[in-house]
């Protein structure tokens, strides 16, 4: 027996991937041409035309490729008319907050037809700036255009005082995450680092098993973690291998209708997959404020929120697939939903090896999700897409079968705004403090590397004896190279008045 459906639940009746692997610079196809590709498969895997018109087009934010309008240009290579195009702000969490975006749209009644796209051409471009050659894709629009606006307000992911510090890179935050976890689990950085080696094995063999996948070599944690020409060490304690992959050429779309919509346009029952519940949560916007670097309590607070909402707990999600830019983001997750390390925690293969197209390897993830729970329809799915430096976070609940409540959505953002957040001393401050005996200790680091593999850059987040937080960074070679040695969180630190980290 067919269960009824209200006409206004969302639906997801397409899910659509596309590669571009080739090499040659003058016919490689630019962003939107990817996004048309994985659109177009997005509505065979409906099995439907591609239609006239759709209500509106929403895409993730491009990196590679600027355009004035990527979704009326993605209109214009599907030949479709569409009654809104708008983007994204940037963010990894961005391909998950427009899926919810378009749900709640069709639930309330403002749309029934809906195409989410994007995808980056960032290996072509990579092989372009490096041939110094432009390649032959539309004229980018003057950055003074005019341009639709974002589809949702943003705020800016580095303070000032970070900034002049020249803490402004997820390569340099991310390692300090992981720092602060090892140091609170008492590992030694062997230990620690063998750890994450063999959580990124694992994600590898499970890229490896993806047709999707960017990288579909399965790597043995002894080549993740040994350090060479091919796997440079970045950003300590992470090699090449443990950073996320964005040069690759990739583009992900879905097909979102209402129930109805669906079955107006004949898509078959076996097709469809439901967005149950969503939520939306952002940490203290600046890490300066952070309370802590080895918690995320948007993260907790977000995703507990949103299995309420899907009526489950998440020993009752089958399908799992966490954020997974570097190490330290897989495992802050995973402890703030409540999943071990233990459990499988990407159905891609995370963005080191699946790959990492900027802000669009969420979509990726549910297109994946859609896939797999057509296979299982009683199970569900849970999706946490996160941007910045673990900053903004975006969940999704999904399922084969249909809600009973319908789409729900909520942002829990009151209960994180009051949590405790730490005061930033100023340098000179900061300095007074740290040069008194005990006055600072050091509570994550990292030591950034240059592209030859030796160290250049020591930058360590420091906690003054009234509880503040400062910044200190070094360019000594000789105190790079020692922080590469042994632990050094909660080791005195001292900082002179410009807030260089002193040996």
């Amino acid at each position: 027996m067919t269960t009824v459906v209200d006409p206004r639940t969302p639906v997801i009746v397409g899910a659509g991937q596309h590669l571009q692997r080739g090499e040659e610079i003058a016919v490689a196809r630019h962003p939107v041409e990817l996004m048309a590709e994985a659109a177009r498969g997005a509505f065979a895997d409906a099995g439907i035309p591609t239609p006239r018109r759709v209500d509106a087009v929403f895409t993730v934010r491009t990196v590679s490729w600027r355009y004035a309008d990527p979704g009326a240009s993605l209109a214009a290579a599907l030949g479709i008319e569409a009654g809104r195009t708008a983007t994204s702000p940037h963010g990894g969490n961005m391909a998950q907050r427009i899926v919810s975006h378009a749900a709640l749209a069709i639930s309330r009644g403002e749309a029934d037809l809906v195409l989410l796209a994007g995808g980056e051409a960032s290996h072509t471009r990579h092989l372009a700036d490096r041939a110094k050659v432009t390649p032959p894709w539309p004229a980018q629009p003057d950055r003074a255009a005019t341009t639709p606006a974002p589809l949702f307000d943003d705020a800016p992911m580095s303070s000032e005082a970070e900034i002049a510090r020249g803490i402004v890179l997820p390569i340099q935050v991310y390692p300090m995450f992981e720092s602060a976890i090892r140091a609170r689990a008492g590992r030694t950085p062997a230990a620690h680092d063998a750890r994450i080696a063999a959580l990124w094995a694992r994600f590898s063999a499970v890229a490896a098993a993806n047709p999707w996948a960017w990288d579909r070599t399965a790597r043995a944690a002894a080549e993740i973690l040994g350090v060479g020409r091919h796997n440079r060490m970045v950003g300590l304690p992470y090699r090449r291998l443990m950073n996320s992959n964005e040069r690759v050429d990739m583009a992900a779309a879905l097909v979102v209708c209402s129930a109805a919509t669906a079955e107006r346009l004949g898509v078959a029952r076996d097709r469809w997959v439901f967005p149950v519940a969503g939520t939306d949560t952002h940490e203290h916007w600046f890490v300066s404020h952070r309370w802590s670097y080895d918690e995320l309590p948007a993260v907790r607070i977000g995703g507990a929120r949103a299995l309420e909402l899907a009526r489950c707990g998440i020993d009752d999600v089958a399908l799992v697939e966490l954020y997974s830019c570097f190490p330290s983001a897989v495992q802050l997750g995973a402890e703030a939903l409540g999943l071990g390390t233990e459990r499988d925690l990407t159905l891609t293969g995370g963005l080191p090896f699946a790959g990492g197209p900027w802000n669009n390897a969420p979509m990726h993830a549910i297109a994946t999700a859609v896939a797999r729970l057509r296979e299982r329809p009683d199970e569900r799915a849970f999706v946490w897409a996160n941007g910045g430096y673990a900053t903004k976070h975006s969940f999704g609940v999904y399922s084969g079968t249909p809600p009973t409540g319908g789409f729900l959505h909520d942002a829990p953002q009151e209960r994180i705004d009051a949590l405790p957040a730490r005061t930033l001393a100023g340098p000179e401050d900061a300095a007074t403090l740290a040069g008194a005996g005990g006055g600072a200790t050091i509570e994550a680091y990292t030591v950034m590397h240059a592209h030859d593999g030796s160290p250049e850059r020591a930058i360590a987040a420091v906690r003054l004896r009234d509880g503040r937080r400062a910044w200190g960074t070094s360019q000594d070679v000789a105190l790079s190279h020692a922080m590469c040695v042994g632990e050094w969180v909660g080791r005195p630190a001292t900082l002179d008045a410009d807030g260089t980290l002193v040996g």
